[in-house]
């Protein structure tokens, strides 16, 4: 089965000055290796080496390294963002003529850290078949995905603020924080091509098409909890992450 992974990469990372002044988020090393190629090498394990890499912020810096390391072993192509951010959503749907090919796709955060299975998360996502499979744990979060006691998305919500977004109604639902990994079967392009609002925004958060979808699509999550899960994005998780990962 053709599988390829899209890798977000091109955050302006504010969280993370004052390295995001002079660098983009993805190259912070750690332990001598960038996020971005910890991340290549995670996939490398489970056999994926088709990669997408969408940049924006200081794009020329990751290119470069890419080249020069060869994609670390992997074949890698760049979605370039450089004229404008597009967040995760918009990012998607850009990289979209890349990830057509492959019958299923993963999508993860170039400054997150994690050793869930993907071999477990691929295989939970063809045994149910859903449009999307999202890896999520029971953490303390300000934001969380809402389930049903099936773990089928029904919504979102943000606990300090009170804000709250349905997709489905849903007596008591279950919070689960999303881990930034998911997988996709192929067709969600197409819907996301097909949609009028979501071309006209261009820039929007890829949470907002988790949520749109799951209004007609199947949409699961993924519980992984007890696996490591780092955001190296916030301030001291250099020194976390150089624990955590050799």
């Amino acid at each position: 089965m053709r599988i390829k992974a899209l890798i977000f990469a091109a955050g302006l990372g504010t969280r993370f000055k004052p390295w995001t002044d002079t660098h983009p988020k993805a190259l912070a090393p750690v332990n001598g290796k960038s996020l971005l190629q910890r991340n290549i090498e995670y996939l490398q394990k489970y056999n994926i080496t088709d990669v997408v890499v969408n940049v924006h912020h200081f794009s020329d810096q990751i290119i470069e390294a890419i080249q020069l390391n060869k994609g670390w072993g992997t074949k890698v192509e760049i979605s370039d963002e450089s004229d404008a951010v597009l967040e995760t959503g918009g990012g998607l749907l850009k990289a979209a003529p890349f990830l057509r090919e492959a019958e299923m796709f993963l999508t993860l955060n170039a400054d997150i850290l994690t050793n869930l299975d993907l071999s477990a998360l691929l295989n939970f996502h063809y045994r149910n078949n859903p449009l999307i499979s999202l890896a999520v744990t029971r953490r303390e979060s300000s934001r969380y995905l809402l389930f049903d006691k099936n773990l089928k998305l029904v919504g979102w919500r943000n606990v300090k603020t009170g804000e709250e977004k349905i997709s489905v109604p849903c007596d008591e639902p279950l919070k689960r924080a999303f881990s930034g990994v998911a997988v996709y079967r192929s067709d969600v392009l197409s819907l996301l091509e097909e949609s009028d609002s979501f071309q006209e925004k261009k820039k929007f958060s890829v949470i907002d098409v988790y949520l749109e979808l799951a209004k007609k699509n199947t949409i699961n999550g993924y519980d992984h909890t007890g696996d490591i899960l780092l955001d190296v994005g916030k301030p001291g998780s250099v020194e976390k992450a150089e624990e955590l990962f050799g």
